[in-house]
């Protein structure tokens, strides 16, 4: 008996070790999100305004981490508190200041609840919350002042993403009214989108963008090819961000439902860089390679909100859709005067809307009533805090850059340097 007990013992670390390492191999894919933001966004941005682009997405992942740690985990996962609407930060910094984390008694006589260790969890979510800061990176990108954004990352990443976080992944209100997003469509990319917005409200498009009578002009990117990396490196981490969000593969259900959540995320990503694509051939008469990437994140986008029910035909169609409402919407926004250089409002606002009203269509468990109000819920705490945010920091600090600057560039007025010098000199 004694045997059997420690056999079992045993085997509940093993799976245990197991779901750790899987944890953290998915966070650390969702972690090289970042790099495909940044290639993407340096690739669709003009040459002048590249190594501020490059410098803001370091900067935000970095502000994102420590933010979270210091007051956005713990506001976002109380633990024992539920139901709510706001939860106070009971302990600074939630125990992670001191890497606190689960014994081996503790996970053996846990019933099966404790499969993976704290700090795994952390490292997995603080990725998704630098995920969130980085989708406003590129909608207000070549005429920001690079430390006001950096100001509101603060504010976004420590208080306004965990406050409607929690309302679903920390036991608040939403999930408790039966609201459902798997891995964020709206948590995390509504989320971004919405703050996006507000931004772009108050800081204006880019000279040049738009004509006296409605006009609108492109603005080529400088790097097509880096955008296009960009894109596929986000293709890569998304396995880890919506492959993650199931929380465990140490069993045989758990390891099918990872494989399907792959698949489907996958094959979304496929149906909506074709759609975007045949759309843009329909529309423009040219197969527009900027449609078509953005078609690729909008078919991820749509997904993750319920990557786990549909069949890979069904998410290939969800995929599709997102395809199709991406183009429409970069289209529509440009000719309401919304300057967004990556499309990423389009990507994962419009989107991030469908794919949380997509859930009831291949769960059962999902209420379209509930899905409208997590998602109306969503977009207007993010886009109302956000736009005070971002009216206080215009009218103290200010976030436009001069007009001699946006014409020069941001990189020399931001940075003091150029991505891409023409010229060199040697003393």
């Amino acid at each position: 008996m004694e045997d059997v007990t420690q056999l079992s013992g045993q085997i509940v670390e093993l799976s245990y070790a197991l779901d750790t390492f899987y944890f953290l191999m998915m966070g650390a894919l969702v972690m090289w999100m970042a790099a495909g933001f940044t290639m993407l966004e340096s690739g669709l941005v003009r040459a002048k305004n590249t190594a501020e682009i490059l410098t803001k997405n370091v900067g935000l992942y970095s502000i994102a981490c420590i933010m979270y740690m210091l007051c956005g985990y713990t506001m976002m996962y109380p633990g024992t508190f539920e139901g709510g609407v706001f939860q106070s930060i009971s302990t600074f910094g939630s125990g992670l200041l001191t890497g606190a984390d689960n014994s081996a008694a503790a996970v053996i006589s846990s019933d099966g609840e404790t499969y993976y260790a704290n700090l795994s969890d952390f490292f997995f979510q603080v990725v998704f919350v630098a995920t969130a800061i980085s989708i406003v990176s590129g909608a207000v990108a070549e005429r920001m002042k690079l430390w006001s954004f950096f100001v509101f990352a603060i504010v976004l990443t420590g208080f306004i993403y965990p406050v409607q976080g929690f309302w679903k992944w920390g036991g608040g209100w939403l999930e408790q009214l039966g609201f459902l997003d798997f891995a964020g469509s709206g948590l995390v990319h509504l989320c971004g989108a919405a703050a996006a917005l507000a931004g772009v409200v108050l800081l204006g498009a880019r000279k040049g963008k738009y004509g006296p009578t409605g006009e609108v002009y492109a603005i080529p990117g400088c790097n097509l090819p880096l955008a296009t990396l960009g894109t596929l490196i986000l293709w890569l981490g998304w396995f880890g961000f919506n492959g993650g969000s199931e929380l465990k593969i140490s069993d045989v259900g758990e390891a099918n439902s990872v494989a399907l959540v792959f698949v489907n995320t996958n094959m979304a990503a496929a149906g909506g860089l074709v759609f975007a694509l045949l759309l843009s051939r329909v529309w423009f008469g040219k197969a527009d390679l900027t449609m078509a990437l953005n078609g690729a994140l909008a078919g991820l986008v749509a997904i993750t909100a319920e990557p786990l029910t549909p069949t890979p035909l069904a998410a290939t169609l969800i995929g599709a859709i997102g395809g199709i409402l991406v183009v429409s919407s970069i289209v529509l926004l440009d000719k309401l005067k919304i300057d967004d250089p990556v499309g990423a409002i389009s990507v994962h606002g419009v989107v991030g809307i469908w794919g949380l009203l997509a859930v009831p269509i291949t769960n059962d468990a999902a209420s379209f009533k509930y899905q409208l109000i997590g998602m109306l819920s969503i977009f207007a705490w993010v886009f109302l805090t956000s736009l005070l945010v971002w009216a206080a920091i215009k009218y103290t600090m200010g976030i436009r850059v001069s007009e001699e600057h946006e014409y020069e560039g941001v990189d020399l007025s931001e940075c003091g340097l150029e991505a891409y010098p023409e010229f060199t000199t040697a003393d």
